[in-house]
């Protein structure tokens, strides 16, 4: 202490003394701080660089999260969640999974755009509506159609026995989605127009109390509910998308995302593909699995399980080709603002073969 105070002089200058301290505890908090954001940009950068050290800064740090849409569908991805593989191999990276659950594809996208959402899984139309509002998606991978997993239902003692015999009456369907896409199919095959329907826009959940209520006279609706209600005598399938479908569900992110984690989205695709190919060779384990989130009894899912084609597609340029045409079929009946060109949501050939499974990338 004498040292110290033969250099400040802590007695003789009381005033001194209180602005020297001030001084003092207000440069090592300023330099605290310094340093502490200088560590925190280094990090940052290192991370968004994706360099070696990003690992090892990440396991002393929280983890960050990637956000994926939970299906509550017989899938590959029900599945993928349930064995928790995902969250095995993105650990190192620093990352965990959060799985969150959304009404309907739409209602993903609008998540997806809002930063809410990480990895979109939806059908062919959605992604058009959210490039028209202007959204910067980006198209991952892509799934064959799988048409008879959709089906356009009718009241069980219903006097509809034909899709002619839907004008004038009230059709429900989530808009911008697979059953709207393929309303509008089916009602063109038989000479008619969207117009010539009452067009009913509600979510799966509202629709399904509207249509069990007698409210709407057909629902066009994916899986469980199609099955759910054919078994509970409340409905009967007038016709299925099995040959009006002639396209497959995309898994989506945000331009962002994929620009900032694209070893993220490799690893996604990966451990997806691998559930794809168990799912397809499994239906009785899949049924185990899979029935307290469909609220199915596993019977029925093993039938249903030949309804689906498993596997995940490469996006190649007959993939882009067809999204044109439907972006240009909902452009051209006026639901969508403007005129969508859907390649500016895709990537390059070289990109996707970074993020794309080598098996996947076989099926060309």
């Amino acid at each position: 202490m004498p040292a110290l105070k033969g250099k400040f002089e802590f007695r003789k200058s009381p005033r001194t003394t209180r602005r020297s301290l001030l001084f003092a505890l207000g440069y090592c908090l300023m330099l605290s701080t310094t340093l502490s954001s200088c560590s925190e940009a280094k990090n940052n950068a290192q991370q968004s660089a994706g360099s070696p050290e990003s690992v090892a800064v990440s396991s002393t740090t929280e983890k960050q999260v990637v956000r994926i849409v939970r299906s509550k569908q017989l899938s590959a991805l029900a599945v993928l969640e349930k064995q928790g593989s995902l969250e095995k191999r993105l650990e190192p990276l620093g990352f965990k999974v959060q799985w969150a659950e959304f009404a309907a594809g739409p209602q993903q996208l609008e998540a997806l755009n809002a930063n809410g959402l990480d990895i979109a899984s939806t059908a062919e139309s959605p992604p058009v509506f959210s490039q028209a509002a202007g959204a910067p998606l980006v198209y991952l991978a892509t799934t064959r159609p799988s048409g008879k997993a959709i089906s356009l239902l009718v009241p069980v003692n219903s006097s509809i026995k034909s899709i002619t015999d839907l004008k004038g009456k009230k059709v429900a369907f989530q808009k911008a989605s697979i059953g709207h896409y393929l309303l509008v199919k089916a009602l063109e095959d038989a000479g008619l127009k969207l117009s010539d329907v009452q067009s009913v826009f509600l979510a799966p959940a509202d629709a399904n109390a509207a249509f069990s209520q007698n409210k709407v006279d057909a629902w066009y609706i994916w899986e469980p509910f199609g099955t759910r209600n054919v078994q509970n005598k409340i409905a009967r399938v007038l016709a299925d998308g099995d040959k009006l479908r002639d396209t497959g569900n995309f898994y989506s992110t945000s331009r962002q995302f994929y620009q900032a984690h694209p070893d993220v989205i490799k690893i996604f695709l990966e451990e997806l593909e691998k559930s794809e190919i168990w799912t397809k060779d499994h239906p009785k384990e899949v049924a185990q699995l899979l029935a307290p989130v469909t609220q199915l009894d596993p019977p029925t899912l093993e039938i249903m399980h030949n309804k689906y084609d498993y596997g995940l597609l490469p996006i190649t340029e007959k993939t882009i080709t067809k999204q044109q045409e439907v972006a240009d079929k909902w452009y051209s009946l006026g639901l969508i603002p403007k005129k969508v060109n859907v390649r500016d949501g895709f990537l390059t050939p070289e990109e996707y073969a970074k993020i794309t499974p080598s098996d996947v990338l076989a099926n060309k």
